[in-house]
């Protein structure tokens, strides 16, 4: 049974989901479908990406991930089908992919949508459960779609860093309102060099200590962690960091976004420096 793994910013307040699932099912029965989330914030780009990274690589190899986050960014005339690390991967063509892979992609094609269709959520559905079906029945990527698609490029957010220094950005606040930064242990490791640190935020707040655990902290009492995705985590035992500390997350649509919603939709930016010494 193909598995295949379903994450969109849609959310689970209407039908759509569920109509989702049965676009698929009415292509391929045979799949069994995952949810990953609904929930990603509406053009967040990096929460998106890091959710996503995370998520597909606990996955076996051939599994499928349908990630229709920001589909209409722009007026689609197609959507993409990847291949990257024995993973198959339909995204809309907005830079989202690049992002979640830290590059591009091994294998990439451009799949044509219908001119005549109108161009919906339920309708991109159906086109990546048959171009997935068809890559099981042993189509080639090649007979589905165009090779030759210069595909849009983000980068994804990488923390700044100096011999002194590393400064990372809030990408993810999680239900336990624990604070993920882009700051990987491999990262920290790699600059610390065995060095004492500092880890810094909303100016006067100071970490010096990586815990194992939550419980390594006493109840009430902050944390600095790498979570089981290998970033740093900035958490409160048994508390609210996001909430106590006054801390938001980072998206790239920030600057574009009208004061209403940035208020509403908590499109923050802040950063997380750790000084070396």
């Amino acid at each position: 049974m193909p598995l295949l793994t379903l994450t969109s910013d849609i959310g689970w307040k209407d039908y759509l989901v569920g109509a989702i699932k049965g676009q698929i099912m009415q292509v391929n029965d045979t799949f069994q479908v995952l949810d990953i989330t609904h929930q990603l914030p509406p053009f967040n780009y990096p929460q998106a990406a890091y959710v996503c990274r995370n998520a597909y690589k606990s996955f076996p190899e051939e599994t499928f991930h349908l990630i229709m986050v920001n589909l209409f960014d722009t007026r689609p005339d197609h959507m993409l089908l990847a291949r990257h690390q024995n993973h198959y991967f339909g995204i809309a063509d907005n830079g989202l992919l690049t992002m979640i892979l830290e590059g591009r992609p091994e294998q990439v094609v451009a799949i044509p949508l219908d001119k005549t269709k109108q161009k919906t959520t339920l309708y991109c559905a159906f086109v990546f459960a048959q171009a997935f079906t068809d890559i099981l029945s042993g189509v080639s990527m090649e007979k589905l779609g165009d090779a030759a698609i210069d595909i849009q490029v983000k980068n994804p957010l990488r923390a700044m860093q100096g011999t002194t220094w590393l400064e990372g950005q809030i990408i993810f606040i999680d239900h336990f309102e624990n604070v993920v930064v882009n700051i990987t242990r491999e990262e920290f490791e790699t600059q610390r060099r065995g060095r004492s640190f500092k880890i810094v935020f909303k100016r006067d707040e100071v970490i010096d200590k990586i815990g194992d655990s939550y419980a390594d902290a006493a109840e009430g009492e902050k944390i600095a962690i790498f979570n089981s995705a290998g970033y740093l985590e900035i958490a409160v035992n048994k508390g609210n960091a996001a909430g106590l500390f006054g801390l938001h997350g980072y998206s790239d649509k920030q600057a574009s976004t009208p004061q209403s919603q940035f208020l509403q939709s908590r499109l923050f930016y802040q950063t997380v420096k750790i000084f070396f010494e």
